[in-house]
């Protein structure tokens, strides 16, 4: 977040004092309300791309590549009823039916949930986090791993139906599918909501395509059905054993947008996301692979079995002209499947630096009307050079779908031990309720992750070794800033002291030093993380200008916990000599706007002075990276890294740059 004399700070602050000084408070706003029918179709646009696309790759998987099974009627039943129950109970029931319900003011994501857990205050103390802190943060940077495999395996998965039209095209997959990735990194800077809108309609179409070819392959052998009942999957594990558990990984594609759903959730509540799941999503896709089911099952000869088997979801129209609008329909949908992991990894990315986890970005609100739509260049320029990446590295989606499940299945499986917590520490639930639910939920997650970590060596690296990088830039951001904070709290004086010596026309310096200060017309704004004593910014001001404004606005902007900060988001303390102490209370999915707060608070509390002439105090540090402070020498200068290259405070805090004055100081951690 940047020094703690510019920066709000990285942990949760302590509540203001029940002292005698009088205390003003300012009401918090809120977002204008939107219908919930233009919310669902938003909803299809944005949360249910990832998910909505997996009939593309999910079935072909299992029947066609190394780890697949013969095609059997047995084998296809089978199959699809570990399908249908891994759809009904990882998404319809743990993550719509009690995931969700773990929202934090509307926010979801395992970033909210990380909030809802019970702190450790030794340990926030020291910038270390606890275990189970440390594995929830570890989840979230397995969620941006899979955020850059999914456009990249859904985009070319739709690409790769060229191939299926004529052999001809096969040489332009990769380069279409290149392009197809940039320009949908490219239209990002539009807005959730105006994708939202754009891709809704779509998605309709999409939805309606998958149930209208899989009804009608199901009209001809509705005996596939009978794959709902759950003993033929049991008997499909006891026919195949090891190897059953093997096709269990590539099963896990039916479910991979699970996570980024309950990401999205704060882009739209969670009613309109369930609406739009029971209406249309989930009855589409269940038909969908029941349809491709159908049709492997009736094929005429083992040859054409295995030619269906290649590539099932667009066997389902005949070999010709008809699988054009079919590749140009799944080409838009796997491009919206993107937009899922996208718009989780801003929600995730923004949350991250409120939290204090990682340095400031530049957040660009792309709503008037929801404050939780928002879009981030650099994640953005991030996540599209990774997904190229991937695809001219791997250039078959069959190669990436080994790297893409460990990410997400690991993620989920965090996400349940997070549940349990929360149900325990914050809900009050009884060991004898919460204990069985997440054990259920623990032993499907550990399932699909032990399936889908034998693919490690064949590319499920590629997400792991992402998130440990983030994992360990996290950790080390939030060890350097709670060493930074602990270094300006050994300077703070008592405010008391330094407003008597100002009474009498001066301050005396740690070397007991009278140095003479005048008061000047103004008004003096000083950023501090300390919401108590003389920030060490405003003794050095005054020690070397030897002058102090006639008014001083001790500003301290406080992360909370909370999404938003419904109540007191703006604390006023009047003290002595023309100062103020002010506390602006932000919570994690809101971005901060000192001058905008200030000016508010002045309004509306008719405070006895103008900020025409107002002048913002920052400090501006350059950290050696010696090795011989607290941080090794490595962390140190990763540290100082990614402090150099974070959004400055000014920007990020609204603050005019011709009204800020910078003072530089030089710190060894």
């Amino acid at each position: 977040m940047g020094s703690p004399q510019t920066a709000s700070r990285t942990e949760p602050p302590a509540r203001p004092r029940a002292d005698s000084a009088p205390r003003l408070s300012q009401p918090a706003q809120h977002a204008h309300p939107t219908s919930l029918g233009a919310l669902a179709l938003a909803a299809l646009g944005v949360v249910y791309g990832d998910i909505g696309t997996s009939p593309l790759y999910a079935l072909k998987e299992c029947v066609h590549g190394p780890h697949s099974v013969p095609v059997t009627v047995p084998n296809v039943l089978g199959v699809l009823s570990l399908m249908f129950w891994s759809v009904i109970l990882v998404v319809s029931v743990k993550y719509l039916t009690f995931i969700m319900k773990a929202d934090n003011q509307g926010e979801g994501g395992i970033l909210a949930l990380l909030a809802l857990l019970p702190e450790s205050p030794g340990r926030k103390k020291l910038g270390r986090v606890g275990a189970l802190t440390a594995l929830v943060l570890f989840g979230a940077c397995l969620l941006y791993g899979d955020g850059i495999i999914t456009p990249a395996i859904s985009v070319l998965s739709a690409v790769e139906g060229l191939e299926v039209a004529t052999d001809s095209l096969k040489p332009v997959v990769v380069p279409l599918t290149v392009a197809i990735i940039l320009a949908l990194f490219a239209i990002q800077k539009r807005g959730t909501a105006t994708i939202g809108r754009l891709f809704g309609p779509v998605m309709i179409v999409w939805f309606l395509t998958l149930g209208g070819l899989g009804a009608f392959h199901i009209s001809k052998h509705p005996e596939i059905l009978l794959a709902m009942d759950p003993t033929n999957a049991v008997t499909f594990f006891r026919e195949h054993g090891s190897h059953g558990f093997l096709v269990l990984g590539s099963v896990v594609l039916v479910i991979t947008g699970g996570e980024a759903l309950y990401a999205d959730m704060g882009h739209f509540g969670r009613k309109p996301v369930q609406v739009a799941w029971y209406g249309l999503v989930l009855p589409a896709l269940l038909l969908n692979y029941f349809g491709q089911g159908a049709l492997l099952t009736t094929a005429p000869s083992p040859e054409r079995a295995a030619e269906i088997a290649a590539n099932p979801f667009y066997a389902q129209v005949p070999q010709g002209p008809l699988v054009y609008p079919l590749v140009a329909i799944a080409a838009a949908a796997t491009i919206i499947a993107s937009q899922a992991l996208i718009s989780g990894a801003y929600s995730l990315t923004r949350q991250a630096v409120q939290l204090g986890y990682l340095p400031r970005v530049t957040i660009k609100h792309t709503s008037s009307a929801t404050e939780g739509q928002i879009y981030i260049p650099e994640v953005n320029a991030a996540l599209a050079v990774g997904c190229v990446g991937l695809v001219l590295a791997f250039q078959e989606s069959s190669k990436l779908a080994a790297a893409y499940g460990i990410a997400v299945t690991g993620t989920m499986g965090i996400t349940t031990v997070a549940y349990y917590v929360v149900t325990r520490s914050r809900w009050q639930w009884s060991i004898a309720r919460a204990l069985p639910l997440a054990a259920v939920f623990l032993t499907i997650d550990l399932a699909y992750f032990g399936a889908n970590a034998l693919k490690f060596l064949d590319g499920g690296f590629v997400p792991i070794v992402i998130g440990i990088g983030l994992f360990t830039s996290m950790l080390v951001w939030k060890r350097g800033r709670a060493l930074l904070a602990e270094y300006f709290a050994g300077l703070v004086r008592p405010l008391a002291q330094f407003v008597d010596g100002l009474r009498q026309g001066h301050f005396r310096t740690d070397e007991d030093v009278a140095v003479p200060v005048v008061r000047v017309p103004g008004v003096a704004v000083f950023l501090t993380s300390s919401p108590d004593g003389t920030p060490p910014l405003l003794l050095h001001h005054a020690r070397f200008n030897k002058a102090v404004h006639e008014v001083v606005l001790l500003v301290t902007v406080q992360n909370e916990r909370v999404p938003r900060v419904t109540d007191d988001p703006v604390l006023v303390e009047p003290l002595e000599q023309g100062f103020y102490r002010v506390r602006i209370r932000v919570g994690f999915m809101e971005t901060p706007n000192v001058p905008r707060s200030i000016a508010d608070a002045v309004a509306r509390f008719q405070l006895p002075f103008s900020l025409d002439d107002v002048t913002y105090y920052l400090g501006r540090e350059t950290l050696l990276a010696t090795g011989a402070g607290k941080m090794s020498l490595r962390a140190e200068q990763l540290f100082a890294f990614m402090s150099r290259n974070s959004q400055t405070a000014p920007r990020y805090f609204g603050i005019p740059a011709e009204r800020v004055v910078e003072i530089g100081m030089q710190i060894d951690l």
